[in-house]
């Protein structure tokens, strides 16, 4: 029988993505066996696509199993978009991961039963595709997913070991008909390809596998000098130095704005955006209002900096208005906050609102009202940031537009009492 892993130590509790097939049921028994040696609790759960006609009855058999374990099992089903431009595989794989992380609870590690083979599978898809390091490293074997570890245990482990385990535990399981379907690439990889290598290459899964754990070590290389330079790089949370980031090279700038983008929850930046960013915003004789989107997001330059924001800024409503005596934060209609720090309340209720144009405003230091709207120019406030702007009043006197400029009254009563404005704007 070949070797297969003996038992871990474990110190989280588990959820096991378990789909009935050969290589989860043998994930599921091993980590029965680990988590009741450790003492840590265990669960699985597995997904209903509904995209094959024996769907239910391979729910009814996950049932069976792991009530015969005394696993708790979690079902989820969830409907597979075919209009996203992914493939049905790409797409049954995003509702997949969507549904485990619903089903994750604090604390829990998702547990996924990739194993060698897979592993392989996936190196020669990203180099058909042409990948570069990154996507050559595959699969991660400890990763993070939605805030939970993401732990691959069986990624070093041949498909034949687990068919050994299987066998010696007599392990029951489902074959799903749609893998013998060699249509799709990474079938055809698994009942054509590989076979083929092995023929001439018989270890040609694990050299495949060992060649993406030597790009994975390069990838994680890399990425320690990406996170580095994007420390110098960035100005503030959001916000890249486009001056400084001309001083790298255009291969470092793209990794760098990659880094970038992921550190922030957006989507994985394609490589026509990222073409398009580096054409049009990098270069110092380029349009300063150059914009890129992709999905839900989009990069905005303006005055030497590139501004990372959500497609859909939301803004204040011209007609909203409120009352704020500063006790608790003044929730604001686009998601934004107001606090004030430091003091119980104001002395009388400010009424906030947004900007309608033509306001002005008294500075510190000055006897004469400044038009906001040079004030804000001033403090280089971005446009798409003066529409989220809220402005508090008292008497119909302009005191503050947010904490970004501050009438003399109000900057002296926030001094005499140690207290402060903040503004968090909506949309970030």
């Amino acid at each position: 029988m070949t070797a297969f892993p003996a038992l871990v130590s474990l110190d989280a509790p588990l959820l096991v993505g378990y789909s009935g097939g050969l290589d989860s049921t043998v994930l599921l028994h091993w980590l029965r066996r680990c988590t009741q040696a450790a003492g840590v609790g265990l669960r699985a759960v597995h997904v209903h696509h509904g995209l094959q006609s024996d769907a239910d009855a391979w729910v009814h058999h996950c049932q069976q199993q792991c009530a015969a374990l005394g696993i708790e099992l979690v079902v989820h089903r969830v409907q597979v978009e075919t209009g996203t431009g992914l493939g049905l595989e790409g797409a049954a794989r995003q509702a997949r991961r969507a549904a485990f992380v619903a089903s994750l609870r604090d604390g829990e590690t998702l547990a996924l039963a990739q194993h060698q083979d897979d592993q392989a599978e996936t190196f020669l898809l990203r180099a058909l595709r042409g990948s570069g390091v990154d996507g050559l490293a595959a699969m991660s074997g400890d990763s993070m997913l939605a805030g939970h570890r993401l732990w691959r245990p069986l990624l070093q482990v041949p498909r034949d070991a687990l068919h050994d385990y299987a066998r010696a535990h007599d392990l029951h399981w489902i074959e799903d008909p749609s893998n013998d379907d060699a249509y799709a690439d990474r079938n055809f990889l698994r009942l054509q390809v590989l076979p083929l290598l092995r023929q001439r290459w018989p270890h040609a899964a694990a050299a495949l596998a060992g060649s993406a754990d030597h790009c994975a070590r390069t990838r994680g290389l890399l990425q320690e000098e990406d996170t580095e330079l994007l420390a110098h790089l960035e100005a503030a949370p959001r916000v890249l130095s486009l001056q400084l980031l001309r001083q790298v090279s255009p291969e470092r700038a793209a990794r760098v704005l990659r880094t970038w983008v992921a550190s922030h929850g957006a989507a994985p930046l394609p490589g026509r955006v990222l073409q398009q960013m580096l054409e049009e915003m990098l270069p110092s004789a380029c349009d300063r209002q150059a914009q890129v989107r992709w999905q839900d997001h989009v990069i905005q330059q303006w005055r030497e900096h590139a501004y990372l924001l959500p497609a859909e800024l939301p803004a204040l409503p011209l007609d909203w208005q409120e009352e704020w005596d500063g006790r608790v934060p003044l929730a604001l209609p686009d998601g934004g906050q107001l606090r004030l720090l430091g003091a119980a309340m104001f002395q009388q209720p400010m009424q906030v609102r947004a900007r309608r144009g033509g306001e002005r405003i008294v500075l510190p230091g000055r006897s004469h009202a400044h038009a906001l709207k040079d004030c804000l120019q001033r403090e280089h406030l971005a446009p798409w940031r003066r529409a989220q702007l809220p402005l508090l009043f008292a008497d119909g006197n302009l005191l503050a537009a947010a904490d970004v400029v501050i009438a003399a009254p109000l900057q002296a009563w926030l001094h005499a009492h140690d207290a402060q404005l903040r503004w968090q704007p909506g949309g970030w």
